[in-house]
C-alpha cells in the first residue's frame, strides 16, 4: 500500500507532530520525535520500534533515503509523505532532510544494567540545556561508557534537541534517569567509586587515578554539583584553568574528564 500523503498544514497528524515538540504531550503519548537520516539509521540499528516515519523527497539531501524509508517500513513504522511546506512546519531542524520519525519511550531501571568487572559510567546531575545533554551522551558513547546516568533531570532525554545533538548515541548508550541518593547507593553497594569534578578542589583531573571501577560525575551548567554529590562523592577533582574564566562548559568538561579516564584505562 502506497503511502498516506499529506500537504495540508491542518491536518491533524502535522498538528500532532507540532504538539510532540513539548515534554508534556510526549510523555503523555509516550513517545517522541526523532528527525534526520543519521537519528532514524541508528535507531532502526538498535532495532528500535519506530511507529511512524514521515518523509519528504523534497527535502532529501543525498540518494540513501528510500532505502532507508523501506528499512523502516519492513521494521514496521506506517510511512507518511509529507509536502515541503507540511515537512517544514513539523521540522524542528534549522535545514531539515526530510525524515522525521516517532518512537516510543522508554524506562531503564539501574538494575538492568549489565556491567563488567569494572565498570566507567558516567552521572549527571540536573542537565539544563538539551543540546549540552545531547553532546554529553555523543561524548560517553566515544569514551566507552558502559552507561549514563541522568539525576534529577531538569531536560527529559526525550527532547528533540537532545535526541538531535545526541547523533542518535540515545539509542545505543543505556541512559537511565533516576534520583541521586538512589545512584550514589547503588554505586556504592557495587563499590564503583565516585569522581566529582568541581573548581573548589584541590586534586587535578590528570593526577586522580580513574582506573577500576569509576562514575565520573558532572553538575549542571550553573550550579555545578549539588551539595549531595560534593560531600558524598569519594573524590573532588578538577580542571585547571589559567584564563579569566572560572569553569567550562559542561559538555567540555565532561570530555576532558572522560578522556582522561580512556587515556588512563587504556
Amino acid at each position: 500500500m502506497p503511502p498516506e500523503k499529506i500537504s495540508s498544514l491542518q491536518n491533524p497528524r502535522v498538528k500532532q507532530l507540532v504538539k510532540l515538540r513539548d515534554r508534556r504531550p510526549r510523555d503523555e503519548a509516550g513517545v517522541f520525535l526523532v528527525e534526520g537520516y543519521r537519528q532514524i539509521r541508528r535507531a532502526l540499528e538498535k532495532q528500535v520500534a519506530l511507529s511512524e516515519l514521515y518523509f519528504s523527497p523534497e527535502w532529501f539531501l543525498g540518494e540513501n533515503e528510500p532505502a532507508l524509508i523501506a528499512q523502516a517500513e519492513a521494521a514496521g513504522a506506517k510511512l507518511f509523505e509529507l509536502s515541503k511546506d507540511a515537512f517544514a512546519k513539523v521540522a524542528y531542524r534549522e535545514r531539515p532532510d526530510g525524515l522525521l520519525a516517532v518512537a516510543p519511550q522508554w524506562r531503564r531501571t539501574l538494575d538492568e544494567l549489565a556491567l563488567p568487572a569494572a565498570p566507567f559510567l558516567l552521572v549527571v546531575e540536573a542537565i539544563e540545556k538539551p543540546g549540552n545533554l545531547g553532546t554529553i551522551l555523543r561524548s560517553a558513547d566515544a569514551a566507552g561508557c558502559q552507561a549514563v546516568i541522568v539525576c534529577d533531570p531538569v531536560t527529559d532525554i526525550f527532547n528533540p534537541n537532545v535526541v538531535r545533538a545526541s547523533t542518535g548515541v540515545l539509542f545505543s548508550v543505556p541512559c537511565i534517569v533516576e534520583e541521586s541518593q538512589r545512584v550514589h547507593a547503588w554505586l556504592k553497594a557495587r563499590g564503583i567509586r565516585t569522581i566529582a569534578t568541581t573548581p573548589a578542589a584541590t586534586e587535578l583531573y590528570s593526577n586522580a587515578d580513574l582506573r577500576g571501577p569509576l562514575a565520573v560525575i558532572m553538575g549542571s551548567e550553573q550550579y555545578g554539583l549539588s551539595e549531595f554529590w560534593l560531600k558524598n562523592a569519594d573524590l573532588p577533582v578538577r580542571i585547571p584553568m589559567a584564563g579569566q574564566a572560572d569553569s567550562l562548559n559542561v559538555a567540555m568538561a565532561t570530555i576532558i574528564t572522560l578522556f582522561e579516564a580512556v587515556r588512563q584505562r587504556s
